[in-house]
């Protein structure tokens, strides 16, 4: 959400940001992350940072990665997944992408998805640098933590069969390796993937060819916003 003049806001507006939400916290409204995020206008310039647990609260605009960890094999392509821990504040046990989160302050998508990759499985960072961007997605929608207007960096990473993630910081309860068409039926038939995973994974059957020609085109306009 861009802070401008005309909004009421002064252009030392984001200096205020903080301690506001601070504020939020010390009245109960949400439970601090203790994890700076920044906050840009429309221009993408950094106006300044919040607490990530207050962004819902206010509305902003917030930035993540989501990366899908490929496997190709001779029996077909594979994708693993990661179930959320039980002690995570969103969406405890549901299913996620391997690897997926907010995009801390002063850091870009690419520097996230490394750091993030190591973090969450374990993946050297030579081979999370092959990591490679293909889509971004933006969305709306309310939420019992607040409003959430997301922009998520999606990536592709081709891993080798030899690879087995481990998850460093205790916030991934397992990992499994699932045929795509598994992961496919997940997503068609169920609610176990969080909630905007989904999205993403739609966006890779797609690439991947996975729909016909007639309900990928009607899938991809939803995701890009388009109206034809």
């Amino acid at each position: 959400m861009g802070l401008q003049k005309d909004q009421g806001f002064g252009v030392n507006a984001g200096t205020e940001l903080l301690p506001l939400s601070q504020t939020l916290c010390d009245m109960g409204l949400y439970a601090s992350h203790e994890e700076a995020f920044d906050v840009r206008n429309d221009s993408g310039v950094v106006l300044g940072q919040v607490d990530r647990g207050a962004i819902p609260v206010l509305g902003l605009a917030a930035e993540g990665v989501h990366l899908n960890g490929l496997v190709e094999r001779e029996d077909g392509l594979f994708l693993w997944v990661a179930r959320r821990s039980m002690s995570k504040r969103l969406d405890p046990g549901k299913l996620d992408h391997l690897v997926a989160g907010g995009m801390s302050a002063g850091l870009d998508p690419q520097t996230t998805v490394i750091k993030e990759a190591q973090e969450e499985a374990g993946i050297p960072t030579e081979l999370a640098a092959t990591a490679r961007a293909v889509s971004r997605i933006e969305y709306a929608l309310e939420r019992p933590e607040g409003l959430r207007r997301d922009v998520l960096h999606c990536y592709d990473l081709l891993l080798p069969q030899g690879f087995t993630p481990i998850a460093e910081d205790g916030e991934v309860e397992s990992f499994y390796l699932l045929p795509i068409q598994e992961v496919v039926a997940l997503v068609r038939d169920t609610d176990a993937f969080k909630f905007n995973v989904n999205l993403v994974l739609i966006d890779l059957f797609i690439r991947r060819g996975l729909f016909a020609p007639a309900e990928a085109a009607i899938l991809q306009n939803a995701l890009t916003g388009r109206t034809a």
